[in-house]
């Protein structure tokens, strides 16, 4: 089947007093891999999120950022054909932004999708070669990422008015 690898919301699949070693184990077990198909990938998870010796202190101690980090080191080390990333690039230094940056064109040019909600423009003109634009709830636009930047520039200015 059609493995997705899921972002939504920060700390959503996370026990916050379990370690962040812990958290690995049990969000991965959440998208079926075997605890030795998590022994795998462990240390590549926790060298990509970049957070030391943080892994073993309990994730409510974390901030949002290494949150983020390791967050994003699972899904990506899912090895999913769809990654599904709310704000992605809302918390987490411009480093740490890049790399993610990265590993997701790293994604689309092995021919996988990325879904990928934002509102910073630069990320979406960066990896999005079409853009869903949705106002009130509404798909009003569905096509070529600068066509769809310039709508959705125009309908936050308006907006705004």
């Amino acid at each position: 089947g059609l493995t997705i690898g899921t972002m939504i919301e920060l700390g959503v699949g996370f026990h916050p007093d379990l370690s962040g070693r812990e958290n690995v184990f049990l969000n991965a077990s959440v998208y079926g891999l075997t605890r030795r198909e998590v022994e795998r990938i462990y240390e590549a998870v926790v060298d990509y999120a970049e957070i030391g010796h943080f892994i073993d202190e309990p994730i409510k101690n974390y901030s949002s950022g290494m949150m983020m980090r390791l967050a994003f080191s699972i899904a990506a080390h899912l090895d999913p054909e769809m990654l599904l990333l709310d704000e992605i690039f809302a918390v987490g230094d411009a480093a740490f932004q890049d790399k993610c940056r990265k590993t997701m064109r790293g994604f689309l040019d092995a021919g996988r999708t990325i879904m990928f909600v934002s509102h910073a423009e630069d990320s979406v003109r960066q990896i999005c070669s079409r853009v869903c634009v949705l106002s009130e709830g509404r798909l009003v636009f569905d096509g070529a990422a600068e066509e769809g930047l310039a709508l959705y520039r125009n309908l936050t200015t308006s907006a705004l008015a």
